[in-house]
């Protein structure tokens, strides 16, 4: 009977006579309740960049490589590497920007110019930039998500708030610091936003210099994802993109927006 229910349902989808559209979205209570209810009793047995479900790359042999960008919104990162940006709208360079609630707060005119340029895809940071548990587990200092409800808050409220300012709701989330349990992951997707990781490290939270940061640039290979960050304007990371776009586009490399290709 599910699967008759099933089929009827597509066909009225598909022609037009039941229409999804139009439906408001669930509640965020609602989405709480769903999702600690699925996963009640679940005990994460993963922790880290790279569990399951984390998508790294682009599924590609082609010479593509995306250039993420962080913007963390943390109280030192609420800036913002104009001249980085300026640089890639200049040269056309399309990039991924992973933005977090408080940086929107703290710059909302300059996320409203980002968000409707074609060059820039918006992706999810999360509303508080934490790293994404169901038990609280930190890194690097910063305590992450309390548990089911708070991980649903962390992705959805901040995924509502980038959809009511610039109208499209993003694919992709990477949470702060870019840690997970497997559990987190599989509620991320259930939010529709797949997990991005990343599979070059190119400036280590916007510490390095501009020639380490084009030193990792340029070992690039097909399908990379490269994981830097804008909201650090005294640092060498926009310095150091620059200096190796022009070397990347020599030998081949093309820019592209993540959610251009599959991921894997």
């Amino acid at each position: 009977m599910n699967r008759i229910f099933a089929v009827l349902l597509a066909i009225l989808i598909a022609t037009g006579t039941l229409s999804l559209a139009a439906s408001p979205p669930p509640s965020l209570e609602s989405l709480k309740q769903l999702n600690t209810g699925r996963f009640a009793g679940v005990v994460p047995t993963q922790w880290g960049e790279n569990v399951t479900g984390v998508r790294r790359r682009l599924d590609t042999g082609e010479k593509v490589i995306a250039l993420t960008l962080d913007a963390c919104g943390s109280a030192k990162g609420k800036g913002v590497d104009l001249r980085l940006m300026e640089f890639l709208i200049a040269k056309q360079i399309p990039a991924t920007l992973f933005i977090n609630g408080r940086w929107i707060d703290a710059n909302p005119e300059l996320f409203r110019q980002l968000a409707a340029n074609p060059l820039f895809e918006i992706a999810n940071h999360g509303i508080r930039h934490k790293p994404a548990s169901i038990s609280g587990r930190s890194v690097y200092g910063i305590a992450g998500t309390q548990s089911v409800a708070e991980v649903v808050d962390e992705i959805e409220q901040n995924a509502r708030k980038i959809e009511s300012i610039s109208g499209v709701r993003p694919k992709l989330y990477r949470s702060g610091t870019a840690y997970y349990d497997e559990i987190a992951v599989q509620i991320s997707q259930g939010l529709g936003h797949e997990v991005a990781g990343y599979s070059l490290l190119g400036d280590a939270g916007a510490t390095w210099s501009a020639a380490h940061v084009k030193s990792a640039l340029l070992k690039a290979l097909p399908g990379d994802v490269a994981l830097l960050h804008m909201n650090h304007p005294e640092a060498e990371t926009g310095a150091g993109i620059i200096a190796a776009v022009p070397e990347l586009q020599r030998r081949g490399f093309r820019f592209v927006r993540m959610s251009e290709y599959l991921l894997k």
